[in-house]
């Protein structure tokens, strides 16, 4: 039985492409946090996912925690990690350390973003950049490209960036990256597959060629859904908001409600033509583990 209108879900082999997944995991804070993060690091592992990323704090708040994630992936795992990489409260200087300690320790993708300001440093929500600082994720890819030795990633609103006068800029600015040096752009998490679907149809017609990675975030937490969505301009349908109503003390039947929307979502875009998708694990394993068995995607051999 089907719990969102957005057709059957899609089984191993109806496709002609093979599913290829990624994930994102954000740097622990505590001993604990630590556990939870490598327990979900193993049980995606086996996965073989195309790469993983490791997120940024504002103002660069997780960068010796970033960089320790990433290195320990690079040595203890066969992930292929991407590090985040952000150009809040740091020197342009201080930025190409860090992508030249990157380069030496191996890594060779890197997530460039402009990064959300710290807090207190935003002026009614919008960014200033540092004087002495990258402006932007184009100057940031600049950079990056200038260094050498890189895949570069960059981020995408399909439903336009909160700060952004229209989708028509968002575009300018996705043409800007690219020819900086972008090699794949992976979107915000959403919930509107129409919107998404506009948003590819109107990069490739502006002449943007590289992947287009649709960012799944499987929440079973609502209330958070909703915090995090009104943070980023994501639309919650009110379908999304209906299947939740009333489960606030039944996590088992959220975490069941979110597993089948995230594989519905896929299931379409499947249709649509797309084989990657980009996972928002929030450093936890089982949803996200469920939905790539669900597309088909199977466990491969870990080499000790």
């Amino acid at each position: 039985m089907l719990l969102s209108p957005l057709g059957p879900v899609a089984r191993a082999g109806d496709n002609a492409n093979p599913v290829r997944v990624s994930f994102e995991f954000f740097p622990p804070k505590s001993e604990e946090a630590e556990a939870n993060l490598w327990k979900a690091v193993r049980r995606l592992e086996p996965l073989n996912p195309a790469f993983v990323s490791v997120t940024y704090g504002a103002g660069g708040s997780t960068r010796e925690r970033t960089h320790r994630t990433v290195t320990r992936m690079l040595a203890e795992t066969t992930l292929k990690p991407a590090a985040h990489l952000t150009c809040v409260e740091a020197s342009r200087d201080e930025v190409d350390e860090v992508i030249r300690d990157y380069k030496a320790a191996g890594v060779n993708h890197i997530v460039a973003l402009r990064g959300d300001p710290p807090g207190g440093s935003g002026i009614g929500g919008v960014y200033r950049p540092r004087p002495d600082g990258y402006a932007n994720a184009t100057e940031l890819a600049q950079a990056i490209q200038r260094i050498g030795g890189f895949q570069t990633t960059v981020g995408v609103y399909p439903e336009k960036h909160p700060e952004s006068p229209s989708i028509e800029h968002d575009i300018d600015v996705l043409k800007a990256k690219v020819d900086a040096g972008a090699t794949r752009a992976v979107s915000q998490f959403f919930f509107d597959i129409d919107a998404f679907l506009r948003f590819r149809d109107r990069i490739r017609a502006a002449g943007v060629t590289i992947p287009l990675i649709p960012g799944i975030m499987p929440v079973s937490n609502f209330g958070a859904l909703q915090r995090m969505s009104a943070a980023c301009g994501a639309a919650v349908p009110g379908w999304l908001a209906a299947h939740f109503d009333g489960l606030d003390d039944d996590p088992e039947t959220r975490k069941l409600l979110a597993a089948s929307i995230a594989a519905e979502t896929c299931a379409r875009l499947q249709e649509e033509g797309f084989a990657d998708f980009h996972f928002y694990t929030l450093n936890r394993a089982d949803l996200v583990y469920a939905i790539c068995r669900v597309l088909g995607v199977r466990e491969t051999a870990v080499a000790a």
